[in-house]
């Protein structure tokens, strides 16, 4: 029924969409068995495909058993037809009887056609989605390839090894201080891969802090190695991020290890976020200790901890109060955030009013 290109076609959709030849051996049985089935009801349980990949043929036979006379020609050959196919045929024997291309009908071919179209499209999806799943939480490279201008949502056509697929990139995982156009290349944050029925979602920010982490992870060595740990990131996305680091070796500094020789490894990461500030403090078990080091660059005098061990009291030079709590509440907002504690900040001189 089919000959050697159809082979070829299969090992050519093999090697440029990367779906293994027996997902679309197991496809395309299903469809010619299902075009078989519409036109032929009364014979569909005994049809059957074989196909012979070293040959490189496919064929459809109905099995039948051979008989001397025929009751019922769905399930039975005479003897002297069976013959006619293998001259070894006896009575009792069941043979395949080959199904003629021309017996199919357009509407039953029409709907193998379409199996075949879906079996190919799920395995592509398939293959999209396990690869982009493997990307979750992780930073993806990708090309602005159009602007919504009501929404102001952006289509990104993003790339994992040799696999593409467009994501969304919405208004609310946007920057709102960057400006970009089609064609820009950015690094956006994978934050999570959805399978629903029009094929794999990629859900992307970049606003997200894991952004910020997984840049870090990128520009310094020991990070990646497990020697520095970033403990907590809290951020406002497009002005400023306050991050928390640990090392695991006394003999490293965490801090420096983040900004690098000469300020540049923390310079390539607040490139990458469009200028946003960023400021790296010594993450520490002491909550006191963590609570004053996150409400850098301001300086503190005090930090009591409430009964309620979920806030606290923190008193700063009356020089410093305005920048303890930051333009807008910023400062004070993003160590409450990086910290989890309720911080309310008096300056020296208000003290005696806790």
């Amino acid at each position: 029924m089919m000959n050697a290109e159809f082979f070829d076609a299969i090992e050519e959709i093999e090697r440029e969409k990367g779906i293994p030849r027996e997902y679309m051996y197991d496809k395309i049985n299903q469809a010619m068995l299902t075009a078989f089935r519409r036109d032929n009801p009364e014979c569909a349980d005994n049809a059957e495909v074989r196909l012979n990949e070293e040959k490189r043929t496919i064929d459809m036979v109905v099995n039948k058993e051979v008989v001397e006379e025929v009751e019922d020609a769905n399930t039975q050959i005479a003897l002297e037809a069976a013959k006619k196919i293998s001259k070894r045929a006896q009575v009792g024997d069941t043979i395949g009887v080959p199904i003629e291309p021309k017996k199919f009908g357009r509407i039953a071919a029409q709907s193998a056609k379409q199996v075949i179209i879906q079996g190919i499209r799920e395995a592509e999806r398939g293959i999209i989605y396990d690869e982009f799943n493997s990307k979750e939480h992780e930073i993806l490279t990708g090309v602005v390839t159009r602007i919504e201008p009501r929404t102001g949502s952006v289509s990104i056509r993003i790339s994992s090894n040799s696999e593409f697929t467009e994501a969304m990139l919405t208004n609310n995982e946007r920057v709102s201080t960057e400006e970009l156009r089609e064609g820009d290349r950015i690094k956006v944050y994978v934050v999570e891969v959805r399978n629903s029925t029009r094929g794999p979602q990629v859900l992307i920010s970049r606003t997200h802090p894991g952004l910020v982490k997984r840049l870090f992870e990128l520009e310094v060595p020991e990070i990646y190695d497990g020697i520095v740990e970033i403990k907590s990131i809290a951020r406002e996305a497009g002005n400023r991020t306050k991050m928390a680091v640990w090392s695991n070796d006394p003999d490293v500094d965490p801090i420096g290890a983040c900004v690098g020789p000469k300020g540049g490894r923390v310079a390539s990461v607040v490139d990458e976020l469009g200028g946003e500030k960023i400021d790296i403090i010594k993450y520490s078990e002491d909550p006191e200790e963590y609570i004053a080091a996150a409400l850098s660059p301001s300086e503190v005098l005090s930090v009591t901890m409430m009964e309620d061990g979920r806030s606290c009291r923190v008193v700063v030079p009356d020089s410093q109060l305005s920048l303890a709590i930051g333009k807008e509440g910023q400062n004070a907002r993003l160590a409450a955030k990086l910290t989890g504690f309720k911080i309310d900040i008096k300056p020296e001189s208000e003290a005696d009013t806790f």
